[in-house]
């Protein structure tokens, strides 16, 4: 088929959908801003330390099964995923700290030591967990937000319920223990909003959490972005790096191409897997579906400030995921969502890839990355930066009983300015729009733009959400919803099923 097609950007949507469309046997080009792909999942490496820019955490493997067993594949013909034990642990005050481990017998008992008789009720929400992920994961999400009868399953009607109540207040009905009230609520943050925020159906991603496990991609989750791209080429897919895409050709409410470092490229179709804001200035106000007002009045998932750190020792009494819950959740929330500013005591994740996988660090070093949630649009500031840092490492050494500051051979700090720099991010967001109630499904912005017919959208701003496994489903959409396209308005059609 001649149909050509050209894609902005080359995180996991725009990789996804580029394969798809290539499997359609369309000629499929992506232009990618930057000097490597993969969008916000990057690599960095320094003086024989690696690190992860973006994505850290790899969940929900069956997301990634399902999109690489599309292709005949499987995600082991590209990368080896090896299962975190323990998963995480959580600290809430020095030399306090939660570890989940690996299996649900294991959880059960920490959560039992922690609370008599709460391993009862977590059995009872993993179980209704585990229900809501069948539903979400096995079919909701995989519908293209067109319609709001698409939620509509003699299923989801047994679910209604859960729809207007919250995760906050379903977690806390059945666990008084805050330590693991916490833990629980935890999870719905990979989607972009806080629990008190987030309808209960979304207690599937407990279920992702303690029923299916914490993986690891060895050599990292920049991994699987060199898998999709092998497999993108293996397709026929052509990807060109440091093309900075300037405008969207049209002629009469029709894409024709796009400029790229002053030159036009025309083609057929036009996919973004950019921000999906930054793509609509592309194009003349006329032709764009959402005002400014609009996105203003968006939640939006939190920006985050990043520390990338080479340690000159390896570090004790942390795990390859560790969370520092020691200072109040709530408080750090409304700078976020409620009153955007910098939090006064943030709470904060970091990541030691390297206590897993030695090719993160030099022997007997240590690669640390250290992340705290902030609200986009705020102000960013190297002494901000700085002095946050400060913040972070100090209650990191109190907490874990030891000196690291004296160790640290380098940093690298990464914050809203970049992420608007990099990614053209909205207000230097860094996971995309929050999934609350009515920004979920149909009420997310569309797949395919009501003006341009031939201009389509992918990623964490549209459907379904935030995150990595997402990011492959939207591919996937928009790939489906692209050929639905091109069939009607060619005579020329594949015979090929993505």
């Amino acid at each position: 088929m001649n149909t050509s097609i050209h894609i902005i950007g080359s995180g996991f949507s725009a990789l996804a959908a580029a394969s798809y469309l290539a499997k359609l046997d369309f000629k499929v080009t992506i232009f990618e801003k930057n000097n490597s792909i993969g969008g916000r999942a990057r690599r960095y490496q320094r003086e024989g330390f690696t690190f992860d820019i973006g994505p850290t955490w790899y969940w929900m493997p069956d997301v990634f099964e399902r999109f690489f067993n599309d292709f005949g594949k499987t995600p082991n013909d590209y990368y080896t995923l090896d299962k975190l034990d323990p998963a995480y642990s959580v600290y809430f005050d020095k030399d306090d700290s939660i570890t989940i481990g690996e299996g649900l017998d294991s959880i059960y008992e920490t959560f039992e030591k922690e609370e008599k008789g709460s391993s009862k009720e977590l059995n009872a929400f993993i179980n209704l967990a585990k229900s809501n992920y069948d539903i979400a994961i096995k079919d909701l999400v995989y519908k293209p937000g067109v319609s709001p009868l698409e939620l509509v399953t003699p299923k989801t009607i047994k679910k209604l319920n859960q729809f207007f109540s919250t995760v906050k207040k379903d977690v806390r009905k059945r666990f008084n223990n805050n330590r693991l009230a916490q833990i629980l609520e935890f999870p719905v943050l990979f989607l972009g909003a806080k629990p008190s925020n987030t309808p209960s159906f979304y207690n599937f991603m407990n279920y992702a959490d303690f029923g299916l496990g914490t993986f690891h991609p060895k050599k990292g989750m920049y991994e699987v972005i060199e898998a999709m791209k092998t497999l993108a080429l293996e397709l026929g897919v052509t990807i060109k790096t440091n093309q900075n895409v300037e405008r969207i050709i049209l002629d009469n409410k029709k894409a024709t191409g796009l400029i790229s470092n002053g030159t036009a490229y025309h083609c057929d179709v036009v996919l973004s897997g950019a921000d999906y804001h930054h793509t609509e200035q592309l194009i003349p106000p006329k032709n764009r579906q959402y005002s400014e007002s609009y996105w203003n009045k968006k939640t939006f998932a939190p920006s985050a400030l990043l520390f990338y750190v080479g340690f000159n020792k390896k570090l004790k009494n942390v795990n390859h995921h560790t969370l520092f819950f020691d200072t109040d959740f709530d408080q750090h929330a409304k700078t976020i969502y409620d009153d955007p500013k910098w939090p006064e005591e943030p709470l904060f994740y970091a990541s030691f890839p390297s206590i897993t996988d030695a090719y993160f660090a030099p022997e007997g070093k240590e690669s640390g990355t250290f992340l705290v949630p902030l609200a986009p649009g705020i102000e960013d500031t190297p002494e901000l930066r700085e002095a946050y840092f400060n913040k972070i490492i100090n209650r990191f050494e109190s907490l874990t009983s030891q000196s690291v500051k004296a160790d640290i051979l380098f940093k690298k700090s990464y914050c809203i300015n970049d992420f608007v720099k990099d990614y053209n991010s909205y207000k230097g967001n860094a996971y995309g729009m929050a999934n609350t109630l009515f920004q979920t499904a149909f009420l997310r912005p569309k797949l395919q733009s009501k003006s341009i017919s031939n201009l389509f959208f992918t990623g964490q701003l549209t459907v379904p959400g935030p995150g990595v496994p997402p990011s492959l489903i939207s591919g996937k959409l928009s790939a489906e919803l692209i050929h639905n396209y091109i069939s009607t308005h060619s005579k020329v059609t594949s015979t090929n099923a993505i």
